[in-house]
């Protein structure tokens, strides 16, 4: 009988909330189970449709206000799943717009209050400055976080979560505290597109080792070649010195 080595991947809100190449994930989050000899499967959850009864790794991408707008209430539907899944230890990354859904609450600019779903202990206020520009993030878990950010919501994070990195070039969560993103147990979220994992490797590989242990016991990467090792670490390594040479 051949071993089952399945890992599912599930795409929060393509529709509303892809507006910024945040679908790179995935494609990052597919090459890299086939490279380690899992078998990926990708599947798409949009408002109004029936959510997998089984998922390894929840990616959720970036959007605009009205996108947020769409999908909340379906959002608070799925609320209570996707806090006992993150409770679970179920791995998952979500990017600006369902980065800030899923903290307390979303006020725009214009004062208008979006509710979030309260899986990460964060309130995000919308501000009249946008901040664009290329970042580099330090993380004591992840090394140097590579990105690009373009938000206006200023995040402020409460004692319940602890910051992703902590800001060496560029704005992340607001312009007072030098943060980027947010974490909770295998929650990875941050305001960073780009897209994110192209760029930084390691917090890929945290997602599939998280889901492959959560779902076999273990994390078991088919042995590979030093070749094929030294090929796939020179393109990642590529792709990071590319990005931290981009001026702000």
């Amino acid at each position: 009988m051949t071993e089952d080595r399945t890992i599912k991947i599930l795409q929060l809100y393509p529709r509303e909330m892809n507006i910024y190449g945040d679908w790179g994930n995935v494609l990052v989050l597919k090459q890299r189970l086939k490279w380690y000899g899992y078998s990926p499967v990708v599947e798409e959850y949009n408002a109004g449709g029936e959510f997998p009864a089984d998922v390894d790794i929840i990616v959720g991408g970036g959007g605009q206000d009205s996108g947020q707008v769409v999908i909340q209430q379906d959002l608070q539907q799925l609320a209570p799943t996707l806090q006992r899944l993150a409770d679970d230890g179920l791995p998952m990354l979500v990017i600006c717009g369902l980065y800030q859904l899923f903290g307390r609450f979303f006020k725009t600019h214009e004062g208008d209050l979006i509710p979030g779903i309260g899986i990460l202990d964060m309130e995000t206020h919308g501000g009249d400055v946008r901040l664009i520009g290329n970042v580099l993030s330090l993380s004591k878990e992840f090394g140097e976080i590579h990105g690009y950010e373009n938000h206006s919501g200023q995040t402020f994070l409460g004692p319940g979560v602890e910051p992703l990195a902590e800001i060496r070039k560029g704005e992340g969560n607001n312009t007072k505290d030098s943060t980027e993103g947010a974490r909770y147990k295998n929650v990875v979220a941050s305001y960073l597109h780009g897209s994110l994992l192209p760029k930084n490797p390691a917090i890929a590989d945290f997602l599939i080792e998280k889901a492959a242990i959560r779902k076999f016991g273990s994390f078991s990467p088919v042995p590979r070649s030093e070749e094929d090792l030294a090929q796939l670490s020179k393109l990642s390594e590529m792709a990071r010195q590319h990005a931290g040479q981009r001026p702000r």
